[in-house]
């Protein structure tokens, strides 16, 4: 299993539940981070080079907490990422080397929340980077003929789950995983200076409200593809 995210904490706050429930069934789980995370403060006087190294470490704490194998960090600068070239490159190396059977990762059709939010430009490019290198780019030998050059062969992802999809047609189970995602999430703690149990309760009532279209306790919802 790949996750693919924009910033250190997405990983958690998006799948966290589910990565979890598939670490602890056997699966080995590995976690990209295209960006630094460098912009996650408003503090004009910010270290960001200190703060992206923390960023680092913070991820680190919350894959032991979930139970990640790896988690690769991409380094672009928040802001800038582009969908090109370079990236699709890295992305279909990262998924020709690991060889994951699911790819999970921001749906980048999802754009305006409500009447109060945007969906974070990072993370629409992360996604539809993430998509273009999936499919076909992994699986196709002329695409990247680099990486065949390197030994690394094409490799075909049996499945995307797309999370913060207003389309959603899969739901996970994530009674038994839950507390450890929350727990994941707070590991994060340069973002979560001002939060409480406020936010706590906030992460159970939207689990709440996947799991009643789900008839479960707890749940998180995907837009599943299925590719092979």
């Amino acid at each position: 299993m790949l996750a693919i995210y924009a910033h250190p904490d997405d990983p958690e706050i998006s799948a966290g539940g589910t990565l979890a429930r598939w670490a602890d069934a056997g699966a080995e789980v590995h976690v990209v981070v295209t960006t630094r995370g460098d912009k996650g403060t408003n503090d004009p006087e910010a270290d960001l080079d200190a703060l992206a190294r923390l960023r680092v470490e913070e991820t680190a704490a919350a894959a032991r907490v979930l139970g990640i194998a790896e988690h690769h960090h991409l380094d672009h600068p928040d802001g800038e990422i582009a969908d090109d070239r370079a990236l699709r490159l890295e992305l279909v190396r990262l998924i020709r080397s690991v060889r994951p059977d699911a790819v999970c990762c921001p749906d980048p059709t999802a754009v305006f929340f409500g009447a109060a939010y945007v969906n974070h430009r990072d993370h629409r490019v992360t996604g539809w980077a993430t998509l273009d290198a999936v499919a076909p780019a992994a699986g196709n030998p002329h695409y990247f003929p680099e990486l065949t050059a390197e030994g690394l062969a094409t490799h075909q992802v049996r499945a995307l789950y797309l999370s913060g999809t207003f389309e959603p047609n899969v739901w996970v189970d994530v009674g038994a995983t839950l507390e450890r995602k929350i727990e994941a999430l707070f590991c994060h703690a340069s973002q979560l200076v001002e939060t409480g149990d406020w936010f706590r309760d906030f992460l159970r009532e939207s689990a709440i409200d996947a799991g009643r279209v789900a008839g479960v306790q707890f749940a998180e919802a995907f837009r599943r593809i299925a590719l092979a």
